[in-house]
């Protein structure tokens, strides 16, 4: 266990500001768990990470009960980071929490969703968008639980755990990984891998990420018929250069590539050094990162997913901007819209962050919809949030007649 002393545990001198919390969160005479697993626990009971199950990886609205959807990789994450943080001897609690929390900002119908809303926030100018900085803000303002009373109260969690969920961008490619020493503003975090996590434990999590969906996405393009016989030879050749012995294309799966960098990490990686894998699986983890890309995630059968995605969510996004009017004249009947769903939805939305008409809603108010741009980032996070089923579901309701 080479990273003891380094565990984010009592006596470590980044540990009081890694347990510290915004807002103090009650606590019950009889509470058992730690800081760190109370952090993990309201995530998980977050209606946020529920909605994981229903939003895509990488194959948009599969209807596929085989294929990856964003709940299965947020545990495949979680079970990496546990195994990785335990054999070198860091928080697992801290890495749990982190990892089933990481992606809870995720757009509906994935990266492809995060780019549609990047392009209207830019193109209207109110704001960036990007998945990890949503995530921040998802479980900062947006996710509450009822608390001891009964009203609904923000998440309010650790520096340590927000932190980790911010700064978890993995696709830059790093010889190795350490984390940074100085206390930052989390909310001043401007872009995808401004800063290195604050604890080791944020590292394990940012390469576990990584780890988890390179081999994961193979399996499900194989499934679905993205890749042709050239592309299977392409991969066979790189990972039998690399393991320098012959192998089928049936040992190239999540099982065998999860094994085979986690094993490689552990080995290598040391306080001095930082997280790192060998040279060989360095190299062979950035092949196969680059094949991905290029075989799959631009590959041109997703093209036609692509343009009904950002039909449906810009559809969506219209619809709601065109009642700007009558809501900042304090009618919130949304009476144009024809979508029950919609309508409903972003009435209850516009209570719980805007209004607090409900005397339960105790969170912090979001928006403030005497400002046009104000409602626009509204309407933005509001989308963010969705499912890809939710999303199609309000679509053919707006296009029925």
């Amino acid at each position: 266990m080479k990273f003891t002393k380094e565990a984010a545990i009592e006596g470590n001198e980044k540990y009081i500001e890694s347990i510290s919390r915004e807002q103090n969160l009650y606590k019950r005479s009889d509470e058992i768990r730690s800081e760190f697993y109370r952090d993990y626990t309201r995530i998980l009971h977050s209606t946020a990470y529920r909605r994981l199950k229903h939003k895509t990886q990488v194959f948009f609205a599969t209807h596929n009960d085989h294929v990856c959807t964003r709940i299965e990789h947020v545990n495949h994450v979680a079970s990496i980071s546990y195994t990785i943080s335990k054999d070198l001897g860091l928080n697992t609690e801290l890495t749990s929490a982190i990892a089933i929390g990481h992606d809870v900002g995720h757009a509906p119908f994935g990266h492809q969703g995060e780019t549609i809303l990047k392009e209207i926030v830019c193109k209207d100018n109110i704001d960036t968008f990007w998945h990890e900085r949503n995530s921040l803000f998802f479980i900062d303002n947006i996710e509450t639980l009822p608390d001891v009373n009964g009203d609904e109260q923000n998440l309010s969690l650790t520096y340590a755990v927000r932190d980790g969920i911010v700064c978890h961008c993995g696709e830059v490619d790093e010889t190795s990984i350490r984390p940074r020493n100085d206390v930052v503003d989390l909310k001043m975090i401007f872009m995808p891998n401004q800063y290195s996590p604050f604890t080791w434990e944020g590292c394990v999590v940012k390469i576990s990420d990584k780890i988890a969906y390179l081999g994961r996405d193979i399996e499900d393009a194989r499934l679905l018929n993205f890749l042709d016989d050239a592309d299977t030879f392409e991969l066979l050749q790189a990972f039998q250069d690399s393991l320098k012995r012959k192998i089928e294309i049936k040992d190239i799966n999540n099982t065998t590539l999860i094994h085979l960098f986690v094993i490689d990490l552990c080995k290598n990686s040391s306080p001095e050094e930082g997280l790192k894998l060998s040279i060989d699986n360095l190299k062979l983890m950035k092949f196969i990162k680059d094949f991905n890309y290029k075989k799959i995630y631009n590959n041109d059968k997703l093209n036609s997913f692509k343009n009904y995605t950002k039909l449906i969510i810009n559809l969506i996004y219209n619809n709601l901007l065109v009642e700007y009017d009558s809501i900042k004249k304090g009618n919130y009947e949304l009476k144009s819209i024809r979508s029950s769903l919609l309508k409903n939805s972003f009435k209850e939305w516009l209570d719980k962050y805007s209004i607090h008409m409900n005397p339960k809603y105790k969170n912090k108010i979001q928006f403030n919809l005497d400002n046009e741009k104000d409602y626009k980032r509204c309407i933005v996070y509001y989308i963010s949030g969705m499912t890809d089923s939710f999303a199609i579901s309000i679509f053919n309701e707006l296009n029925s007649f």
